[in-house]
């Protein structure tokens, strides 16, 4: 999976350069995450429409991480932690081919090379929690791999 890795951090960076510089989203996808992944046009797709979706859902994503926030504000996070957090709760509630697991281990994974030593305890205890909430609110919808997780727990 490491092209959708790639395709990830090339989102983290369109994430980045667009909370920081509030650019058009078409200029960040052309300048940032084309440039990454252009050889191959299906991950590029992925990236492109994972970008967008995150971009045009915030607001909802934004909340759901909020909540499992204690006694912190979501804009005094890390930026990198807060767009990581972004990426797999968008994964989780939009991409029901995606396995919940594999976002939340990407999410580790990409915040040891770009964040803090805490960030990947962090993240995760905040996407456990997030998943957690979101599995009793029925708002999971995995189909195909992303079921197989399901049938291990009890």
């Amino acid at each position: 999976m490491a092209q959708r890795r790639e395709a990830r951090e090339a989102v983290l960076q369109a994430l980045y350069a667009n909370e920081i510089g509030k650019g058009q989203w078409e200029d960040i996808i052309k300048s940032v995450i084309k440039p990454k992944l252009s050889d191959d046009s299906d991950i590029f797709k992925f990236a492109e429409r994972l970008f967008l979706k995150i971009v045009n859902k915030q607001d909802e994503i934004d909340e759901i991480i909020q909540t499992h926030l204690n006694n912190w504000r979501i804009d005094r996070l890390n930026t990198i932690d807060r767009q990581l957090l972004r990426i797999a709760i968008a994964e989780f509630i939009h991409y029901e081919q995606i396995p919940t697991k594999v976002s939340i281990n990407e999410a580790i994974e990409i915040a040891k090379k770009y964040s803090t030593k805490k960030s990947g305890n962090f993240i995760n205890g905040i996407l456990d929690s997030s998943l957690d909430q979101l599995q009793k609110d029925g708002r999971i919808n995995k189909k195909g791999r992303g079921l197989i997780e399901s049938s291990f727990k009890s």
